[in-house]
């Protein structure tokens, strides 16, 4: 089964949607800012629809960006990561909250399970 493209029901390319988001997230930038930045180029784009973009597609960008580097880093032979166990409290329920943290601090991976099992928090980050 094909997946489906998140940009399918947009007007605009996905090149164009993909530069205003990451002009507005990865440049010190308003809205106001990214729209007059567009408009140099030449896109006619309203700040509203940047919001908007940004708010749909955000995620889906950062997860990708979050993933390029994490392949990148374990390509890197000194690329080290940790295993970090919280105890938290959600809805007056004890649980533990397993985190997956690179050396530089980029969080890999969570878990939230209600048992101690060290070894499921592990089989579910992808390492073992």
């Amino acid at each position: 089964m094909t997946k489906r493209s998140p940009f399918r029901y947009f007007k605009t390319s996905p090149s164009i949607i993909r530069l205003a988001v990451m002009l507005y997230i990865r440049l010190p930038n308003s809205l106001r800012n990214a729209e007059d930045l567009l408009h140099e180029r030449r896109i006619e784009i309203s700040h509203e629809t940047v919001r908007h973009w940004w708010n749909r597609f955000g995620p889906m960008f950062a997860s990708e960006i979050r993933g390029k580097r994490v392949e990148a880093m374990r390509a890197c032979r000194h690329w080290r990561w940790h295993l970090d166990e919280v105890d938290v409290r959600i809805n007056g329920e004890m649980n533990y909250l397993w985190r997956a943290v690179d050396h530089e601090g980029e969080v890999l991976e969570s878990v939230v399970t209600k048992t101690r099992d060290r070894k499921a928090a592990l089989k579910s980050s992808g390492n073992r």
